[in-house]
């Protein structure tokens, strides 16, 4: 299932991709939603892998402002990061890779994302693309494009890993090929990408044109 051909990098998501940070994502949502009279069932539907903004701005009730919101849930993110953990495997396959072909491109503001990677303790890498970066966040393809630009590869010529929807349609809109991690997934995903569930049973291995080839070591 993982692709064949090599890649000049590699481009991760954070939440639910090296990372799990659900529990505290369903836990700040669901309480926002019920502060404003929502159904936080719909909500948690709709918001991952997408900027607290965008999801301030579909949900909150006419009036309300929006960058003032999602600044108080940012807030209530950074104080809760309780059961964040790692995705297995993740420390040892990052360890591997050369620190300047990979990068974190996350819809988080860059202070909830450095706050989260130090609670999984995850270092980040050189180059970490948030939603602070981009005007428009996924499922545009803005942030893994500026991430291949900033790295200095064409996206074409990079593996985005996601586990959102929004994330995976950035992908797909960046040109990039897609591999999608089912670790925090409580169903099966319908997708045409190839599906792992975390990264212990993945190696990364430089080739001798200097790229980097994907394989399974199960």
């Amino acid at each position: 299932m993982l692709p064949t051909r090599t890649f000049s990098a590699l481009l991760f998501d954070m939440d639910g991709t090296l990372l799990d940070s659900i529990a505290v994502a369903n836990r700040v949502w669901t309480l926002w939603a019920q502060s404003h009279g929502l159904d936080p069932a719909a909500v948690l539907h709709t918001m991952h892998g997408v900027r607290a903004i965008e999801t301030v701005r579909r949900w909150a009730p006419a009036g309300v402002d929006a960058d003032h919101e999602a600044a108080a849930v940012t807030l209530s993110e950074m104080n809760d990061v309780d059961g964040i953990l790692p995705i297995g495997g993740i420390l040892e396959f990052l360890a591997s890779l050369p620190a300047d072909r990979w990068a974190i491109v996350t819809s988080a503001p860059r202070v909830l994302a450095l706050r989260r990677l130090e609670a999984a303790g995850i270092v980040p890498p050189a180059i970490l693309v948030s939603a602070d970066d981009v005007s428009h966040g996924k499922p545009a393809p803005d942030c893994f494009l500026l991430a291949a630009e900033k790295l200095g590869v064409a996206a074409q010529d990079c593996v985005v890993f996601e586990d959102a929807p929004a994330g995976i349609k950035a992908g797909e809109a960046a040109g990039a090929t897609v591999i999608v991690i089912g670790a925090t997934h409580a169903t099966p995903m319908e997708t045409p990408h190839p599906v792992i569930p975390h990264y212990a049973d993945l190696r990364a291995e430089i080739m001798p044109d200097g790229t980097l080839g994907l394989s399974s070591i199960a």
